[in-house]
């Protein structure tokens, strides 16, 4: 969950009213945030740094200011500065109204252009503008303006790459603009914070060594173009999604603020650039009005944005209360929805029931269902005020099958003496593959496109490296160690629509200074005669000798019921157990437990 730094003292100046902490910690519940903690600019400094005690008291100041973190739910866009938290919680104790946001009226020959060019399909091939006139900053609302933007690069943009946004001082560049797609060797610009000219290649190169932007280097640097806008002059307004051009930087001199976001994703540029303008039209000099710009595309087509029409739902009032378990007549419900800025009336049905039409504003993109409005009136109604009940039948829920039948083989395994683990579904392909002396034929485990790390690059396909691992890391332990897993391993197969499916093994590890073959065997004779009945008749000859690579030869066997083979079992290789670092001789068996459900 974001979690937005705020100065208390601004926001209670924003919110017209000071509170004790306690009474803030209050009015966040009963909004749906919550005050996370309570620290200051230079406790966040040193919290940093990582300075200790003494220092800390040495560099106290009794007057600095107290910044509040409020954690906010990840998909309230318009609460990610203080801007929105303040003007939400205004509206919440109805202190004002839903202000209306408004594109203001351009004629056709007036209106900023932004001419998209073919190539950009290649990279990044959206991009939206407005522009907020007028706008009054001071350091404050400055900070707060790119703190947003930050927070919306981290979270709805994922870390830029589905959006980037630009902000650009107007008065210092000149439309109509252009959003191209070029080599990196014919793009020359001085970056921002920068005094010399680069050429975007030798910038990506320079930003490797940056702490902050080489987190998005990965975003273009392999394409043969470039994305990058410019305006009617060929001046540089920015290398999306790395940097802006330093000759269009805004300050706190800044009056009429161009912002543009190039994405991969439309709507999610929308509703980004949607949530930058209603947030800080607030300081323009018509409150709340932005100025559009026409995006016109190669192909003839164009699009005026930023759209802030409101869009309306029906939801039918039985929608709303009947799943809350509430009992509230229609104006009440009306109120609520009005707290929680969603504009509300009602209409009448033949039936007798009663249409809330609810008027969505352009900040609330998190409305998308009858569901969503129906949790707003129960955060308004108070989660503390609905009365407990127990649901009247249960029509859905309850265990799987095959989750119980996974905790009856959980209990046989633990009582003849067996320790259990819990070890991670992704793992190396090393150790799924060479390290139990196995191919890959490319079409048995499922394969992770960009893994964090070399120890989770695929999805296993045996629960036996993840309990070899287990013993390597407990080697210590008196011996005899059993040790044993009931988890899914993933397999590839045509027969699903996302191309592979989870299966459910028992999986069982012996370990001592003898092989402990019979172990496992009377392990496996155990599992097979206990699920045998009522409903399952296994038959006596199901073992039969096998020649898997992971165990010894000629001390090994499948488990075959219903002519296909559920499992195996065996002493483990020796160069398994090297390559795991395991001095012991080891048993190993490993079960499909879903075929025996």
């Amino acid at each position: 969950m974001p979690t937005v730094s705020v100065g208390r003292d601004r926001l209670f100046a924003a919110l017209g009213e000071t509170y004790t902490q306690e009474e803030f910690e209050e009015l966040c519940f009963k909004f749906g945030i919550e005050l996370d903690d309570v620290t200051t600019e230079k406790a966040i400094i040193r919290k940093e740094k990582h300075l200790e005690e003494e220092e800390e008291a040495e560099a106290g100041d009794e007057d600095e200011e107290v910044i509040y973190k409020i954690e906010v739910a990840a998909n309230r866009y318009d609460l990610l500065c203080l801007e929105g938290i303040a003007r939400a919680l205004r509206i919440f104790i109805e202190k004002e109204a839903s202000p209306l946001y408004t594109v203001s009226d351009v004629s056709s020959k007036s209106i900023l252009k932004m001419h998209v060019k073919p190539e950009t399909s290649l990279i990044r091939p959206f991009v939206v503008c407005a522009i907020l006139r007028g706008i009054t900053f001071d350091e404050a609302r400055y900070n707060s303006f790119i703190e947003l933007q930050d927070k919306l690069h981290q979270n709805i943009c994922r870390r830029r790459t589905l959006v980037a946004i630009g902000t650009h001082d107007l008065d210092t560049i000149q439309g109509p603009f252009s959003y191209e797609a070029l080599p990196p060797q014919e793009i020359n610009f001085v970056p921002l914070k920068q005094v010399k000219s680069f050429r975007a290649d030798d910038l990506l190169e320079y930003y490797k060594s940056d702490m902050k932007l080489k987190k998005f280097l990965h975003i273009i640097e392999n394409s043969p173009v470039y994305p990058v806008i410019y305006d009617n002059n060929r001046t540089v307004l920015s290398l999306p999604p790395i940097i802006n051009g330093a000759h269009s930087a805004i300050n706190l001199k800044t009056r009429n603020v161009f912002i543009e976001c190039t994405a991969t994703d439309l709507t999610k540029a929308k509703i980004v650039l949607n949530t930058m303008v209603t947030m800080f039209s607030e300081y323009c000099e018509k409150k709340f009005e932005v100025e559009p710009v026409e995006v016109i595309y190669s192909d003839g087509k164009s699009m005026i944005c930023p759209d802030l029409s409101v869009s309306r739902m029906e939801v039918p009032l039985s929608e709303i209360i009947d799943p809350i378990g509430i009992s509230l007549d229609v104006s009440e419900v009306v109120t609520l929805l009005n707290k929680m800025q969603l504009e509300a009336a009602h209409s009448s049905l033949a039936t007798g029931d009663f249409n809330i039409v609810v008027s969505v504003p352009p900040t609330r993109s998190d409305i998308l269902h009858a569901r969503d409005v129906m949790e707003d009136v129960a955060i308004a109604y108070g989660y503390n005020n609905i009365p407990k009940s127990k649901p009247k039948c249960m029509t859905t829920g309850g265990r799987q099958p095959l989750n119980r039948f996974s905790d009856k083989v959980r209990a046989e395994v633990a009582r003849a003496g067996y320790m259990e683990v819990l070890t991670w579904v992704l793992c190396s392909h090393e150790e799924n593959f060479s390290m139990l002396r196995r191919k890959d034929d490319g079409d048995k485990a499922v394969i992770i496109a960009n893994p964090r790390s070399a120890d989770f690059e695929v999805v296993r396909t045996s629960l036996m490296s993840c309990l070899l691992k287990t013993l390597k890391h407990n080697i210590d332990h008196p011996r005899p160690i059993k040790i044993f897993e009931v988890g899914d391993v993933v397999v590839l197969g045509g027969d699903r629509d996302v191309g592979a499916s989870n299966n459910r093994r028992l999986a069982a590890l012996y370990c001592n200074v003898s092989s402990g073959f019979e172990e496992i065997l009377g392990l496996v004779e155990r599992i097979m005669k206990v699920v045998r009945a009522p409903h399952i008749n296994a038959p006596d000859n199901y073992l039969k000798p096998s020649d898997e690579p992971e165990y010894f030869p000629n001390r090994q066997c499948s488990i075959i019921f219903n002519g296909k083979q559920i499992g195996n079992f065996g002493i483990v290789h020796p160069e398994v157990l090297k390559k795991f670092g395991i001095p012991d001789p080891c048993s190993f068996m490993e079960i499909d437990i879903q075929s025996l459900l």
